[in-house]
């Protein structure tokens, strides 16, 4: 989000082009064009994985990447990249260009005073380091839930900012097992579950995420960070960074779950 806001704050979108239907599904092209051209970008927010693009004209272009959508940024002229769904023409000789190759990311436009009112935003649970999430709050979800605590955590209406990889650190962190029914975890073992899951995800933030992203090297590309500071995820059979066990991998709900045999017991 912050390589995405330093290329496109401020830029007026002179044209909007929507190649894939379902991208953008319930609006026309002709409207999607019509709607977004000559409006300035005035910020690039987030909620959860929602990316918001701020307009001048109080609209705001909602976009989730879901599992292979990304942006880059293209000099005007230039061949589009592969699976360019939507292009938005800037006023700095460059295309913004929305790529995904299985077709599963979606926008919407919306208008800003109601944004909160969006069915798929005010479902959100609270932002991780905001102060509504806090160790009651947590404690209730869990409390409320029979399912394990890995999927659980997955649910973005419960637990938000966590995937796959982010969800399986926590629970090692805070030495918890992640197929443990969420609603019998203690109040004790919640406290430590509530600042592992802050603790991870400001590790990752200090560490640059999962990728660096730069839009504009190079016509734009995404690229995955060289060192892996994971502490399970994809270490199945590695030795436990805390006793030495050997990390074990697990499909649990259709995902790949890592975890200390040792570490995790409970």
């Amino acid at each position: 989000m912050r390589a995405l806001g330093l290329t496109i704050h401020g830029r007026r979108i002179l044209a909007a082009e929507l190649h894939l239907k379902r991208t953008a599904p319930g609006i026309s092209a002709r409207k999607f064009d019509r709607q977004l051209r000559n409006s300035v970008i005035t910020a690039v927010n987030r909620r959860g994985k929602y990316i918001l693009i701020e307009l001048d004209s109080q609209l705001v272009l909602t976009t989730h990447l879901r599992m292979t959508g990304k942006f880059l940024s293209v000099p005007h002229g230039e061949k589009l990249p592969p699976y360019a769904h939507a292009v938005f023409h800037l006023d700095d000789d460059r295309m913004l260009v929305f790529c995904d190759m299985r077709q599963f990311g979606r926008m919407r436009i919306l208008r800003a005073n109601k944004l909160a009112l969006a069915p798929e935003i005010s479902a959100l649970a609270p932002e991780p380091f905001s102060d509504e999430f806090t160790a009651d709050y947590l404690i209730r979800v869990l409390s409320r839930s029979r399912r394990s605590l890995k999927q659980l955590l997955l649910d973005q209406t419960k637990v938000l900012g966590l995937g796959n990889i982010y969800a399986s650190e926590a629970l090692f962190l805070a030495k918890i097992n992640p197929f443990k029914a969420a609603a019998t975890l203690s109040r004790k073992r919640a406290l430590l579950l509530h600042q592992a899951i802050r603790d991870v995800l400001q590790e990752a933030i200090d560490a640059g995420s999962t990728l660096n992203i730069n839009l504009t090297d190079g016509g734009g590309t995404y690229f995955a960070t060289p060192e892996r500071f994971w502490r399970v995820y994809e270490r199945e059979g590695e030795p436990c960074v805390n006793c030495g066990t050997k990390i074990r991998r697990v499909v649990h709900g259709g995902r790949s779950t890592y975890f200390c045999p040792k570490c995790q017991r409970r």
